[in-house]
């Protein structure tokens, strides 16, 4: 059995609980904000990474502060792996009844060139969990692609 692991990171109250439970099906904790505990230190952060097969940078495009700060999650999390940017995910949460344009998001380099998702578990949440899903399965035939590499490569 193939175990993948995927990061989701991000800043303060971005929207990572409740899209990790949306997505895994869990209905805990989805209706109001209760910080995730012992993930906050840094110190810890080498070894969550380690073996990591990618990364979900979630933010509130609705906060001036967290398009700032998730330049940090992809420089910590991303560049220092280093990952292709092909394994990094941005999803750009809008939380209920939040009016976001999610047109006009403008993103710095290199954050500009990354995959970017819209999510609205209000408005289309199937649609969230498609494009999820379709990241997962990009990370699997990442991982599948690698390890046949490396068998030609003990083969040859």
């Amino acid at each position: 059995m193939l175990k993948v692991k995927v990061l989701l990171v991000g800043p303060r109250e971005a929207g990572k609980s409740v899209l990790a439970n949306f997505v895994s099906e869990s209905v805990e904790g989805i209706g109001s904000y209760s910080p995730t505990q012992g993930v906050r230190f840094e110190t810890c952060w080498p070894a969550l990474m380690k073996d990591s097969h990618g990364i979900i940078i979630i933010f509130n495009p609705e906060l001036p502060s967290h398009l700032k700060e998730i330049e940090m999650w992809y420089s910590c999390f991303v560049q220092q792996q280093p990952l292709l940017d092909s394994q990094c995910l941005l999803v750009a949460h809008h939380k209920p009844g939040s009016a976001g344009d999610a047109e006009n998001l403008s993103l710095a380099y290199p954050l500009n060139k990354l995959k970017l998702i819209h999510s609205n578990l209000e408005e289309d949440p199937e649609d969230v969990r498609m494009e999820f899903m379709k990241y997962f399965r990009s990370i699997v035939t990442l991982i599948n692609e690698s390890r046949e590499r490396e068998e030609m490569s003990i083969i040859s």
